[in-house]
């Protein structure tokens, strides 16, 4: 049987593995589904439709499944899928989908795996986040925003609605961005590139003859002099590098990008640019 706190309040609807733990004044409300290894700390409160994987850690103040923040959502049954492994720490909050049908809504918002979001963070309505990604302190998601393995979103950071990061992507911290952040691409201020996430991509395992064709690529499009067209860089990218797994997610990402990708005039050189440039 699970190990629910006297003081806990759960939902009739729920489901809860054998080993779960629930700790004081936590609330479960609704169809909520926990899976096995998971941990719910005082007052946390789940909100179903709302399924979760193995060996999650819910951390105290931490609301999983709240409504949208939206002025369109009329109380319609939209739900929140997590996967296994996260850790959701105080405060930090996520929220179901739109219902379908109603504008661009899904009717789900998706977590993947191992996944951290640090106090205060928020994920919000429709919202895709891959596995083994980090939302430091306060980081923000809008609505629709679709997060890749291993992207970073650092403290009091935030993404516009219906943006996408790519994969091993890295925002800094106190920093915006209202377009598409490719893949390994650094950002910081609001809409500044910044260099390459070299760190991130060593520690994801990425061969050192692929990370020299991302750097390369990285130079096509920020430092080629005179300046090119992103469209051209691209179609450079791809004729000189795209034999290279990494390049072609690339281009992809680029290429079908509809926020649009922060071009040559937005690069901002620091230490990581001038190595680039080197």
């Amino acid at each position: 049987m699970p190990h629910v706190h006297p003081t806990a309040v759960i939902s009739s609807e729920a489901r809860l593995a054998p080993d779960v733990t629930v700790g004081p004044f936590a609330v479960i409300e609704g169809p909520v589904t926990v899976g096995p290894g998971c941990t719910i700390a005082a007052r946390a409160h789940l909100i179903g439709p709302l399924t979760l994987g193995a060996n999650n850690a819910i951390h105290s103040g931490a609301v999983l499944g709240g409504d949208p923040q939206h002025l369109g959502y009329k109380g319609e049954p939209t739900n929140v899928e997590i996967g296994s492994g996260n850790i959701f720490r105080e405060h930090a909050t996520v929220h179901r989908g739109m219902p379908v049908g109603v504008g661009p809504g899904t009717g789900t918002t998706i977590i993947g795996d191992r996944c951290l979001f640090m106090a205060g963070a928020h994920v919000a309505h429709d919202c895709v986040v891959g596995s083994d990604v980090i939302l430091a302190n306060g980081a923000l998601l809008g609505g629709h925003v679709v997060v890749g393995d291993r992207a970073l979103i650092s403290g009091n950071s935030a993404v516009h609605q219906f943006c996408r990061v790519g994969r091993l992507a890295l925002l800094s911290g106190t920093s915006a961005s209202t377009k598409d952040i490719p893949p390994f691409w650094v950002m910081q201020n609001v809409n500044h590139v910044r260099g390459l996430n070299l760190v991130g991509m060593k520690r994801a395992g990425i061969a050192p003859a692929e990370r020299v064709a991302i750097r390369s690529a990285f130079k096509i499009i920020y430092l080629s002099r005179p300046a090119l067209l992103l469209s051209a860089a691209v179609d450079r990218i791809e004729a000189e590098l795209g034999h290279f797994p990494a390049i072609q997610e690339l281009v992809q990402f680029v290429r079908t990008s509809k926020r649009g990708v922060a071009g040559a005039h937005r690069y901002v050189a620091g230490d990581d640019g001038d190595s680039l440039a080197a």
